[in-house]
């Protein structure tokens, strides 16, 4: 073949993902992956409408090496002509302060950034070069832990955010194919040293596990990515008739005498006859999803405590669960609450009143309110009851209600932070709300 007809050939991807007129950043490592996403999006970006950049993340991580990448990726961008967003995070210092280990740091601080730049208003997506080797992996990894069945979906192809998305085209891609497609047009790629050391979780994976398994069946990798394909598509079916069968099964607030039921953000109740009439496997998700209401994930062996204390207790019978969660049965219910005491400093934060003009720090947010009225404004964690105007929308929304549908889940949910001034939420984290006169909220850098 041609040095021509070579640097034609397209590299296969999933351009279901990409839209014309989109405004798109390859999250670009240096790697071979990232590099040949890069370049063959950058050599399509006319025909297929995308506004394209890339944007590089400097971990703090292997000193000089580091420093290399990134300017490497700085230097293709300028070679192909798109502009380059780069920041740097110190990964180590991030993972100790929350107790996390690098590799959870690390993606963690990827995943702020692309956020970061689609709230900024810098893109609309961020494309990541996720191959179907990643996939197998992920899946495997998921596998030794004991996922659940969402779990087992593994890497998605869409991420979604509350402004944009993350999309990963190459999933259905080799990692030896793309290393071949760039060596035949004479790429240079950067190697991660990282990627070699068998502490981390993932390098055992790719390095002894997986060879290990392909000596017994050539194309695990291959049947790992469709397994995950078919968990996500019966993980999308099952999620709804969950949620259809939750609207009467499950209730947030405690009952209230003469009917009803107060709201609480610290209360969930399951209907035990409809529990009852339903199978195994619809029971041990609503008893989930009733927990995740709660900030609790559960495990397979609470989520069974809780299920045979539906199944076979009496009224009065309790059942302890991990992050402080306790169930009680009623004669017609179970109780789902959390124990005094069991939530994070974070989660118990004081609302933070200040003057308007001014700005207030807390939640995780830094904020500048200002208006044309001085007055006094409140940040603070939602609570039940709680209504916002979203934009371009008819009517008020319950604040739960939006974060159902931005799927907030656990302990950053309980204390998702809202501004309130004279008695309406005038700022939501994640959403934009209709504009309220002579009030303007913005974040501060």
């Amino acid at each position: 073949m041609s040095k021509k007809a070579i640097e034609k050939t397209q590299l296969k991807m999933n351009e279901g993902l990409l839209r014309p007129g989109m405004r798109l950043a390859v999250g670009l490592s240096g790697g071979a992956d990232s590099v040949a996403l890069t370049l063959s999006l950058a050599e399509r970006a006319r025909e297929l409408g995308l506004v394209l950049s890339a944007a590089h993340l400097h971990h703090g991580l292997r000193g000089a090496e580091a420093d290399g990448d990134a300017e490497f990726c700085r230097e293709l961008a300028g070679r192909l002509g798109v502009p380059f967003h780069w920041k740097r995070v110190a990964v180590e210092a991030v993972a100790r302060e929350r107790g996390a280990t690098i590799e959870e740091a690390a993606r963690e601080a990827r995943y702020a950034w692309f956020r970061e730049l689609m709230h900024g208003g810098a893109v609309d997506a961020v494309a990541t070069a996720h191959t179907l080797d990643d996939q197998a992996e992920t899946v495997l990894g998921k596998i030794l832990r004991g996922a659940w069945m969402e779990g087992m979906g593994g890497i998605y192809p869409v991420l979604e955010f509350a402004k944009g998305r993350v999309v990963r085209p190459l999933l259905g891609v080799r990692r030896s194919e793309i290393e071949a497609w760039l060596m035949a047009r004479g790429e240079r790629w950067r190697e991660d040293s990282s990627n070699k050391n068998l502490n981390f979780t993932r390098n055992s994976l790719r390095h002894e596990l997986l060879p290990e398994l392909e000596r017994w069946n050539k194309r695990v990798k291959e049947h790992l990515a469709q397994m995950a394909e078919l968990a996500r598509d019966e993980e999308s079916w099952i999620e709804g008739l969950i949620a259809k069968e939750a609207v009467w099964a499950v209730k947030e607030g405690k009952p209230v005498r003469g009917g009803g039921r107060g709201e609480s953000l610290s209360c969930v109740a399951l209907e035990l006859e409809r529990m009852k009439a339903q199978p195994v496997a619809v029971r041990r998700r609503l008893i989930r999803l009733a927990a995740e209401r709660l900030g609790v994930k559960l495990n397979f062996e609470a989520t069974e405590g809780v299920r045979r204390l539906g199944e076979s207790g009496r009224a009065g019978d309790k059942y302890e669960a991990e992050g402080g969660l306790r169930v009680e049965r009623s004669a017609r219910e179970l109780r789902l609450t959390i124990a005094a005491g069991a939530r994070s400093e974070a989660e118990i934060e004081e609302p933070v009143e200040f003057a308007v003009p001014g700005e207030a720090e807390g939640f995780g947010v830094r904020l500048r309110v200002e208006s044309a009225m001085a007055g006094r404004a409140v940040l603070r964690s939602w609570k039940a009851g709680d209504r916002v105007r979203l934009k371009y929308t008819s009517g008020e929304k319950k604040v739960k209600e939006v974060l159902e549908r931005m799927q907030v889940r656990g302990t950053e949910r309980a204390v998702w932070p809202v501004v309130e001034m004279g008695g309406r939420i005038v700022w939501m984290k994640g959403v934009e709300i209709e504009a309220v006169a002579a009030v303007k909220v913005s974040a501060v850098p």
